[in-house]
């Protein structure tokens, strides 16, 4: 069973791969065999993460930037010669009303999450055709499933609904092509766009209090999806999106 969730030989793409979830992707990715490319605005970061994991590349990339991401699928197939898993987790939030959130804000936030994400895939999914098979893992969240109110943020929640959907219509373009596309939609785990919430008793509290199972995500439950979705051990599945998430969107 284990050689369903093997990534020997192939080649992984992490976006926002400087800290939190990105960084954990890679090593999970990198553990399971994967040569892996780390991308993100903090190449001092990325630079450290690359001497922790051999045979890694970093590349400064800012997903907002059309060229940045053709740049980043350019230099991997480069340096590599293949792309095989291509996860796009580079995002940003703002925490705001509506009222008080301008329009350059709101695009801003869609550059990122929406933008990148289209873009990334784009390019990187038009290689992943060429050579017949490849596995686009996008990040949502639970907030592109479900509005949240009381912790306002409609660009984040917007952008991130946006990427559910180009997930399900990417995967139909691509199903008979062997290009698989799937997205993990994440609660709350502590990273660090989430320290204000989960660094104060009234923050945690509410993560506990809204979350059927009581509790926030812990840093390794997110690393079963990721591997599932990237390796042959999902290869019918495509077009789904998958919660973890603790029951929230359950209720």
């Amino acid at each position: 069973m284990s050689d369903l969730f093997d990534l020997s030989g192939r080649v992984a793409v992490v976006t926002g791969a400087s800290s939190g979830f990105g960084e954990r992707f890679a090593r999970v990715l990198h553990d399971a065999g994967a040569s892996v490319v780390v991308a993100a605005r903090r190449k001092d970061r990325l630079d450290a993460l690359t001497r922790e994991l051999p045979g890694s590349l970093a590349v400064a990339c800012d997903v907002s930037s059309d060229d940045a991401c053709r740049s980043l699928v350019d230099t991997t197939i480069e340096h590599f010669g293949r792309i095989d898993v291509l996860v796009n987790n580079a995002g940003i939030g703002n925490i705001a009303p509506v009222a008080d959130e301008t329009a350059d804000v709101f695009r801003s936030v869609v550059d990122v999450n929406l933008m990148g994400t289209y873009s990334m895939s784009r390019y990187a999914g038009m290689h992943m055709i060429e050579q017949g098979s490849g596995a686009i893992v996008n990040i949502s969240s639970i907030l592109g499933m479900v509005g949240i109110g009381r912790m306002p943020q409609a660009a984040y929640t917007a952008s991130k609904a946006a990427v559910v959907n180009l997930t399900r219509e990417m995967a139909a373009q691509w199903a008979r092509k062997g290009v698989r596309v799937n997205a993990i939609a994440p609660a709350f785990f502590p990273t660090e766009l989430t320290t204000d919430l989960f660094g104060t008793d009234k923050g945690q509290a509410w993560v506990d209090n809204m979350t059927p199972m009581g509790r926030g995500g812990r840093e390794d439950e997110l690393d079963g999806a990721l591997l599932y979705l990237a390796s042959d051990a999902s290869s019918y599945v495509t077009g789904i999106v998958l919660p973890v998430d603790g029951g929230w969107t359950a209720v």
